[in-house]
């Protein structure tokens, strides 16, 4: 017998042999930004070491074809906790506010998962690997909300000029789900903790308890943000241990714009040492005369460069 035999692996096998998941979702509506999402990570040749898991929201056919071809898993999102219909209203997008605390259970054939909001993008591969190492031994990897450039923490209102009431959303959001007025207050003046992006291992038992604290928000409050909520309580009420990384890791563009590098051609963190931004992430919008970013390509806003001058950008992946 001559010539050499090859034997092609399947695609299940293929990935069953990655031990790391980058797991995202996404409906129709944000389908371009997802894209994108997925383009970025695909930039850096570390990513052939780790699967692209999708959580399907409401995308259609034709796009469920498209990405088939640029990912490893594609899974239809349930609720995995039970949700009056009332409190969804059609908005099936709204699963990602449940879902993203059932991964092993969506993907069970990984060691490690790092969620990323479609939203978002991967601008330095640096911190997708921060992010990996965070969660190692059962940690939770995730970035607080908090540093150099925030100049607002909480809301306040002045009385008669000199007295304070102090707003925090946090308490706010656990007092109208019905957790203990102990709990609210240990979490109304701690660094949000922004779970957009995240880390876990299949392992820790971080999931079962943000299940739990899930399931109670979802029983007395409303949807949206439940999942933040109950990873906020997870942390700095039942005191799950977690490795805070980095502002640069999950940068929120809303709360402080980045600066730019024209020549290493890079969005930085606005302040000395100027870390270039790890993953950029769009939460809330940026907005210009009523169109959000996210929605609309074309929008751009003034971006203050390292080297002094200023730019009209997009912070879209891939766009100028």
């Amino acid at each position: 017998m001559t010539g050499v035999q090859t034997c092609a692996l399947p695609i299940w096998t293929f990935y069953k042999m990655k031990s790391k998941a980058i797991v995202t979702l996404t409906d129709s509506n944000y389908f371009e930004l997802l894209l994108e999402l997925i383009s970025s990570i695909k930039k850096h040749k570390e990513s052939d070491n780790v699967s692209i898991c999708v959580l399907d929201a409401g995308l259609d056919e034709k796009q469920i074809e498209i990405l088939k071809s640029k990912t490893d898993i594609i899974k239809k999102a349930k609720w995995d906790i039970q949700v009056p219909s009332y409190k969804v209203a059609g908005r099936e997008w709204l699963k990602s506010q449940v879902s993203r605390a059932f991964l092993p259970d969506y993907f069970p054939d990984f060691e490690k998962y790092l969620w990323i909001d479609c939203d978002a993008w991967v601008n330095s591969w640096d911190s997708v690997e921060l992010y990996f190492k965070a969660c190692e031994n059962g940690k939770l990897g995730i970035t607080q909300t908090i540093g150099a450039g925030y100049r607002i923490l909480t809301r306040v209102q002045w009385i008669l000029g000199k007295f304070a009431v102090i707003k925090s959303q946090n308490y706010k959001h656990a007092k109208k789900s019905g957790f203990s007025e102990s709990t609210a207050r240990k979490i109304a003046f701690a660094p949000h903790l922004n779970i957009g992006v995240f880390s876990l291992e299949k392992k820790s038992k971080c999931w079962k308890l943000w299940q739990e604290i899930l399931s109670k928000a979802l029983a007395s409050g409303g949807v949206f943000g439940s999942e933040g909520l109950a990873i906020n309580i997870a942390v700095y009420d039942k005191n799950v241990d977690a490795e805070f990384l980095p502002l640069y890791c999950n940068w929120i563009a809303s709360n402080v714009l980045p600066k730019f590098d024209i020549e290493k051609e890079t969005f930085v963190e606005p302040y000395l040492p100027h870390n270039k931004i790890g993953i950029m992430h769009l939460a809330a919008g940026l907005w210009k005369n009523n169109k959000d970013m996210r929605t609309n390509k074309d929008v751009k806003v003034t971006i203050q460069t390292i080297q002094g001058s200023e730019l009209q950008k997009s912070l879209r992946y891939g766009k100028v």
